[in-house]
């Protein structure tokens, strides 16, 4: 008695990745609608099952598709748009406001396009996906046939898709409960990071997650800055930190999990927590390389990933596997470790249990879905085959095998590609549509580097134009306790004092740029002479231009102020200086009114370079009537103060420190 199918595939050799790792030789496979019916050695197989169709599979190797772990589709559209950059640079630099400015509903739909052809064409059939927009990646991941745990972007700040988290997330669980039972589509949510993100974010990303039951994909532990920040912010690295909100409860996909340790790893196990190894991304980055090896040998979930396109720069799961497995042998020193067949189960079977789909597909079993790709081995450089050793076919397939070998592509039952031909996406014009995103992009950047102020405002911080006219005026002072006696005057009313040690940093830029940028980091300083809290700002100051109003008091100058969140080294390599001079002073601040009108009075003794003891008088304003004003009364203020007006110095004390 022989049982009906709509498939057999034959003559094929049958790599089935299932628990056993059954080979054979020659093989065949029986597909039913959208699943696998059987598997096993071709006479068997053709002896109980008949079929509408049986397809000659000429000897290539039958096998499962590849599961990409990790990845960020749509950023096929910004592949190579800035590379060789620090991680932070490249993220919040370049990726982030070109995002900004470009990622809408259509952008997505066609990166996710080009993705899937090109992950078709290199025998990916399913791939766990982070982005914006995600709804839309996954109508175009639909359309083109292929199986996606598509994660929703949630960030503690706007994004080209939400206003706030609180509206990332009510698009999460809408769009979940759309797509929650779709035949390709597993839905998810997606907080970028715990660096990104909000401990309110990510437990109520952890709670949607776990009432709706569907994965949780992030990134964790990718840089040793990234843990460095935990333990000084929170007192512990970040996988016992995101334990502790309650994230890992959740079926978790943790991206790169480069700088974890043993303990942090057992945590892992414990929770059954995918980890997605994305070994060229951290490579090109300079993040590191994951502790895999050890990572396999406690039975952790181990995929391969091949990050976004932008930082990559390709979706090519056999390179992956190649570098994956040669990364664990040259950091462990041992050629051993990570053979080939444990790394072609990274990539498909073990990868698909990291993703929490080990159900569905990964490997050629029946009652999976019928996720399989053809290999053909007779391209010169994979040839010639040794036969004496059965596993001699796992490293013909990691080690020699190409993506561009794939011929044919099957997911849940339907042909994506035959004889490397795609029958459910246009190449062509998505192509086209590239190159139109592409100009733009680059007239969006071209225009940004033209400013200064460009760039800044490019990154998104808060940013704010101060009052363009400041009247300002410096004496040199052999004393400031002599100031100090002399603010007692009742004519002065001290409305306020603040203490601060301030580290300057400026940025010098060629012609024709005629502003500066200055990285200052405050530290506010107790009557006790503590530390009380540190404050970081970047003001990027415009030319000056002097009136000769009374000693040259009045300057009208841009002034644009934003907070640092970044470190000094990020805005030293985003902003790319000539130089820079650095200068470090002592200040003492007053805010005082004179003749009911404010005026700041800083006492300050440079320490760098040692230029000694200066009074400075500021205040600033929209109307340059008011600064007429002002600068007369700057005047009687200095010698009120008991410094002569003659000594006044109107220049910065940057521009002290270059003349």
């Amino acid at each position: 008695m022989t049982f009906s199918a709509d498939l057999i595939l034959k003559n094929a050799i049958v790599v089935s990745m299932d628990p056993q790792f059954n080979l054979y030789e020659p093989g065949a496979v029986v597909i039913r609608q959208q699943n696998i019916v059987a598997a096993g050695r071709q006479n068997e197989i053709l002896q109980q099952y008949s079929a509408e169709q049986i397809m000659d599979c000429d000897g290539k190797i039958l096998m499962p598709g590849m599961v990409n772990a990790h990845t960020h589709v749509p950023m096929t559209l910004l592949r190579g748009l800035a590379d060789d950059l620090r991680l932070d640079v490249w993220l919040l630099g370049y990726m982030m406001p070109v995002e900004r400015e470009f990622v809408s509903p259509d952008f997505v739909r066609l990166g996710t396009g080009l993705a899937c052809a090109e992950m078709i064409r290199g025998g990916v059939t399913t791939f766990a996906d982070m982005y914006y927009f995600e709804e839309d990646i996954a109508v175009a991941t639909a359309q083109a046939g292929l199986r996606g745990i598509c994660g929703q972007t949630v960030l503690k700040f706007p994004t080209p898709d939400a206003q706030s988290y609180e509206e990332s997330l009510a698009y999460a669980r809408d769009y979940i409960q759309r797509w929650k039972n779709h035949p390709l589509i597993i839905p998810a949510v997606a907080p970028h990071a715990p660096y990104t993100c909000t401990d309110e974010i990510l437990r109520a990303c952890a709670q949607l997650a776990i009432e709706m039951d569907v994965p949780l994909h992030i990134h964790l532990s990718e840089t040793a800055q990234e843990v460095e920040n935990m333990r000084r912010e929170q007192g512990m690295p970040v996988i016992p930190f995101v334990k502790k909100l309650g994230l890992l409860d959740a079926k978790v996909i943790a991206a790169h999990c480069v700088h974890v340790d043993e303990g942090e790893m057992r945590t892992f196990q414990h929770y059954n927590t995918g980890i997605a190894h994305n070994p060229s991304s951290n490579l090109k980055l300079a993040s590191g390389i994951a502790p895999v090896k050890k990572m396999l040998e406690l039975g952790l979930n181990v995929g391969i990933g091949t990050d976004g396109p932008a930082s990559n720069n390709d979706l090519d799961m056999f390179e992956e596997m190649r570098l994956a497995s040669f990364l664990a042998k040259g950091s462990s020193g041992d050629p051993t470790a990570l053979p080939a067949l444990e790394t072609l189960a990274m990539a498909t079977s073990i990868g698909a249990k990291a993703l929490h789909v080990g159900h569905l597909t990964g490997s050629i079993e029946a009652g999976k879905r019928a996720d399989l790709i053809l290999l053909d081995l007779t391209p010169v450089h994979n040839s010639p085959r040794f036969q004496r050793d059965p596993q001699g076919i796992y490293s013909q397939i990691v080690y020699a095998a190409k993506a561009m070998d794939v011929t044919d592509v099957m997911v849940n039952g339907q042909w994506l590609m035959r004889d490397r031909r795609l029958l459910t996406l246009n190449e062509e014009e998505m192509l086209r549509e590239a190159e139109d995103y592409a100009r733009r992009i680059d007239i969006f950047l071209i225009q940004r580097e033209k400013s200064l102020l460009s760039k800044l405002l490019a990154l998104g911080e808060a940013t704010e134009e101060e009052e363009s006219f400041e009247v300002q005026v410096k004496v040199p002072v052999e004393s400031i306790a002599g100031i100090q006696e002399r603010l007692l005057d009742p004519a002065f009313e001290i409305l306020r004092t603040r203490h601060y040690r301030e580290y300057d940093v400026y940025f010098n830029f060629p012609p024709p740029e005629e502003s500066r940028l200055r990285y200052r980091e405050d530290h506010f300083i107790t009557p006790s002479g503590e530390v009380s809290r540190v404050r970081t700002r970047l003001t990027l100051l415009g030319p000056t231009r002097e009136y000769s109003f009374p000693q040259k008091v009045l300057l009208s100058r841009s002034r644009y102020l934003a907070t640092a969140t970044q470190s000094l080294r990020f805005y030293r390599e985003y902003f790319k200086p000539v130089s820079e001079t650095e200068i470090e002073k002592e200040r003492l601040r007053y805010l005082v009114r004179y003749q009911e009108t404010e005026f700041f009075i800083n006492l300050d003794h440079l320490h760098k370079p040692d230029l000694g003891n200066f009074l400075e008088i500021k205040s600033r304003t929209w109307s340059r009537k008011d600064a007429e004003l002002k600068s007369r009364l700057v005047v009687e203020i200095l010698e009120k103060l008991g410094a002569s007006p003659q000594q006044t110095i109107s220049q910065d004390y940057i521009e002290l420190v270059n003349t």
